[in-house]
């Protein structure tokens, strides 16, 4: 029990010296309430997360690995929120999509494909007008999440649990090996957690 309380601590101090570290690059006044806020949130209010303290870790963990490639901390520990609930929703994990994301986009919700896919996850705008949901925003990131997470979902229960399969279907390079392989080291390298 001393142990976890230690630990507990350790990880309130890490998360506080995060803020710390990102607000004094920003502004020289001291913590921003509306970031501080941000974060309570994102670590009180997440349904997907087993308590606050494991929201916590992995709030801090995700937020680090990927600040360079999304710099606003504010943007990221909601985004990292709504990521989390979207991957648990649709039963993947979470540093999964974050690989898939990598490859896709490379974090920018604004982006757009050659073929035309929107967004963080790449979303063909066709699978709206398939829904009847012509009014849905691709490029907003939790519709973006909810249409990719729920796809990639499909495909790997469709592929019977065969993720390298998944993701080529997720892709629309059935049968290659080349998009699995890249996402597989994406998530290898850069946001493996082991889960055990």
């Amino acid at each position: 029990m001393a142990r976890l309380k230690s630990l507990v601590i350790y990880l309130q101090i890490a998360l506080l010296t995060l803020i710390a570290a990102t607000v004094q690059a920003d502004s020289h006044e001291g913590i921003d309430p509306e970031l501080l806020n941000t974060l309570r949130s994102a670590v009180q209010e997440s349904t997907s997360f087993g308590d606050a303290y494991v929201a916590q870790v992995w709030l801090v963990d995700m937020s680090k690995r990927i600040e360079k490639l999304m710099p606003d901390p504010i943007e990221r520990v909601t985004f990292l929120k709504i990521l989390h609930h979207e991957a648990t929703l649709a039963n993947l994990q979470p540093e999964l999509v974050l690989a898939v994301i990598h490859i896709e986009s490379r974090f920018d919700r604004y982006a757009i494909s050659r073929a035309g896919a929107r967004g963080l996850m790449q979303i063909m705008p066709f699978w709206k007008n398939e829904l009847g949901r012509t009014e849905d925003n691709l490029f907003n990131t939790a519709i973006n999440l909810r249409y990719g997470t729920t796809i990639l979902a499909h495909y790997l229960k469709r592929e019977k649990g065969d993720l390298q399969k998944a993701l080529a279907r997720y892709n629309g390079s059935t049968g290659k090996t080349w998009y699995p392989e890249k996402v597989l080291t994406a998530w290898e390298r850069f946001y493996y957690v082991d889960h055990s």
